[in-house]
């Protein structure tokens, strides 16, 4: 028998004043976000639509890699990822973004670097949120090894 699945994520958008926005889910504090301050009107040191855009795609690398990495026995290991989304005047005319650069730095215990190399590829074809753009998602992969006793994330 196949089984399908099909989830769904809900959130509610309410406009505040001051081109800002509430963001509400069941169960979730809320959430303020504002226009970015590249545009007309934008707010500085508020989370913008774009910036959860970056953030969402980073933040799935990262959870995606975590369960991959545990499904393909890589040890121990260190992980930071730094998103770059870039956003440009496209072939069609109209500004958005072109591109999605995730910066990766990981440590791995010597021996695990061919294995972590594969793992972090196989979560940015894994990742859902990349899966649902229509621009390119890049990855940059600096994969070290390091002494043994490395602080684990598992």
């Amino acid at each position: 028998m196949v089984v399908l699945k099909d989830f769904r994520f809900r959130v509610e958008a309410s406009p505040l004043p001051r081109r800002r926005v509430r963001l509400a889910s069941s169960g979730k504090a809320p959430l303020d976000a504002a226009a970015p301050p590249e545009f007309r009107g934008g707010t500085p040191g508020m989370w913008s639509p774009e910036d959860f855009l970056v953030a969402s795609v980073a933040s799935c690398f990262v959870l995606t890699f975590d369960s991959t990495a545990l499904q393909r026995s890589l040890g121990p290991y260190r992980l930071a990822v730094e998103a770059a989304g870039h956003v440009a005047r496209r072939a069609e005319g109209r500004l958005g973004f072109v591109v999605i650069e995730l910066l990766v730095d990981l440590t791995v215990e010597p021996g695990d670097t061919e294995n972590a190399e594969r793992v972090a590829r196989a979560a940015k074809q894994s990742c859902i949120v990349g899966h649902a753009l229509a621009i390119p998602l890049e990855l940059e992969l600096r994969v070290r090894s390091d002494e043994p006793q490395l602080a684990a994330v598992t």
